[in-house]
């Protein structure tokens, strides 16, 4: 097959060409310097533009559209925890960050797609690409085609959005990557290390002392010999277990041939043998010189678990893990992972469990079931996706987008069926961070929504693209890659001032939820790698919630203020 064959074969079959343009996108995406990469949904996008180059593939919008609503009822189902609730505390400053660097960047775009006399698609891709916010893409082209225009020129416009971001899409990532490591801590004047490592101190993180950093690795079970002199002896289960200022538990007691449930008022007596639950460290150094470890298979026999939770309970939300360790549904429990917005949450005595954050629960299966019915709700191991309420929600989501609107120029202009179902999305999460059971969505399918359903998305934006790229790259030139550097540098510099001078935010965090205001998980990555801690996702998690849907939604707004 020579290559006129195989133009011509991708033209007769436009799926087969959007696959092609999926496996090359992946492709792309994968490649990465120093922690920076297109990723797949870029990758998608320049791989239909090269393709577009070539042969003129026939894209349907309807299956264009599927997709595209399919991903964000996903993105609005992920934030919807954390955009629909009250984050108090330290979450506070992080959430502002998060809604001014938006909406400065919307400002930003505007002003400069003014001053060049760009077009609504060029405009709308100019904040795509400078902010890296894919997503926008979508909505703006779905606003396009809501315009009182011939069909020749909205096409020509939404042409335009993928043209645009394109040329911006790699310095609004760097832009941000160079900001938040090397920029933003210059003119803070801070050493991020050193910044890590008072930030850790303050959340009672530390690298050195075993019973901080180490307090919530695997614990174990294992069986001592309550001898002569031993200090456990007259003692109850509750002093026993409070006496050596470690979370320290007896699970189960031996006495002669009798296997006997602890109770609080139990006295312990010489010739015990109790299975004692702690961490490896304070097993080994704490008790080993006052205890005699004792090989009991019969006595150990305790069913033990991992599971997943979901936070939605009242009792833990916006609690610390210390306040939490000494609650009773916490005996025997220990916390082994935190993750918010689908990142790992470094875990301290300060740190504080927000709702829909995913907690790791390990223990004995009977208390670790009870913690998780006082946390929220445990997950289960299920492929099962509640498609009921994901097809009616994003029909009752689309249905409303059409129907609200706003009047410009004498012009109803509606919401349209993408920002509908973005709010349905957001809804529906937000229900489900009260009621977890309800409308169980597992994260593969999420994820496949998100991630292959917007890759295909901008992949077939790309290969509508890809016959007007090279005229539309001529026409907008060099005026376009310095305004796209001016829409991503611009609301960094005013959220750095603001989140220090304004809000008085920790520079570190301030610096992550720059990154999160403009959804950069490769410039968190960057920073974490710099300070050499993770700790900066705490002002992350705040910030881009808020800032996937502002920047999402965004693609809209760009087309009303520009059409």
């Amino acid at each position: 097959m020579g290559f006129g064959d195989l133009v011509h074969f991708l033209e007769q079959h436009p799926d087969l060409a959007v696959f092609l343009v999926l496996g090359l996108g992946f492709f792309i995406g994968q490649f990465k310097f120093r922690g920076f990469g297109l990723g797949p949904v870029t990758g998608a996008l320049f791989a239909g533009l090269f393709i577009g180059q070539f042969a003129e593939v026939p894209v349907s919008e309807v299956a264009r559209s599927i997709l595209f609503l399919l991903f964000l009822f996903g993105i609005g189902y992920s934030v919807g925890p954390k955009f629909l609730s009250a984050v108090k505390g330290d979450g506070l400053p992080g959430i502002a960050i998060g809604i001014i660097v938006p909406l400065t960047a919307m400002a930003t775009a505007v002003i400069a797609a003014r001053i060049l006399g760009l077009d609504a698609g060029f405009a709308a891709g100019l904040f795509s690409g400078a902010t890296t916010e894919s997503p926008a893409i979508g909505t703006a082209a779905e606003a396009i085609r809501a315009l009182p225009l011939p069909k020749e020129q909205r096409d020509q416009m939404i042409s335009h959005i993928a043209v645009a971001d394109a040329l911006c899409y790699l310095f609004g990532a760097l832009g941000v990557i160079l900001m938040t490591t090397v920029i933003g801590p210059a003119l803070l004047r801070i050493d991020v290390t050193e910044e890590a490592r008072k930030l850790e101190e303050k959340y009672g993180i530390t690298h050195k002392r075993a019973g901080i950093a180490s307090a919530w690795r695997p614990v174990e079970i294992r069986a001592y010999a309550i001898e002569q002199g031993a200090a456990l002896a007259g003692k109850t289960v509750a002093e026993a277990e409070a006496s050596s200022g470690q979370r320290v538990f007896i699970q189960r007691i031996r006495r002669g041939d009798a296997l006997m449930e602890p109770a609080r008022d139990m006295i312990l007596e010489l010739g015990d043998t109790v299975a004692l639950e702690a961490r490896r460290e304070v097993l080994i150094e704490l008790l080993g010189p006052d205890l005699r470890e004792v090989e009991d298979r019969e006595l150990l026999d305790i069913n033990a678990i991992s599971l997943d939770v979901y936070v939605a309970g009242e009792a833990v939300i916006g609690r610390s893990i210390a306040e939490l360790g000494d609650a009773p549904a916490a005996r025997g429990v220990f916390l082994r992972r935190i993750m918010r917005s689908g990142l790992d949450v470094p875990i301290s005595p300060a740190t504080r469990l927000e709702r829909g954050d995913i907690i790791t629960l390990i223990g004995t299966e009977k208390n670790v079931e009870a913690a998780a019915a006082v946390a929220g709700a445990a997950i289960r191991q299920s492929d099962a996706t509640d498609y009921v309420t994901l097809g009616l929600a994003i029909f009752a989501g689309g249905l409303i987008g059409t129907v609200v609107g706003v009047d410009i120029a004498g012009v109803h202009i509606a919401l349209s069926t993408s920002v509908g179902t973005l709010m349905a999305g957001l809804f529906i999460g937000w229900v489900r961070s009260r009621r977890p059971q309800f409308a169980r969505i597992p994260d593969a399918a999420i994820a496949m929504m998100t991630s292959l359903g917007l890759a295909a998305f901008v992949g077939m934006i790309g290969l509508h693209a890809g016959p007007v790229f090279v005229e539309a790259v001529r026409e907008v030139g060099f005026g376009l890659l310095l305004a796209g550097a001016c829409v991503t540098l611009v609301p960094q510099f005013l959220g750095l001032f603001i989140g220090r001078y304004v809000l008085r935010m920790n520079p570190l965090l301030l610096l992550g939820a720059l990154s999160g205001a403009q959804t950069m998980t490769a410039a968190l990555a960057a920073l974490q790698e710099k300070s050499g801690s993770p700790i900066a996702v705490l002002g992350y998690t705040a910030a881009v919630p808020f800032g996937h849907i502002l920047l999402t939604s965004g693609g809209t707004v760009m087309v009303w203020l520009m059409s």
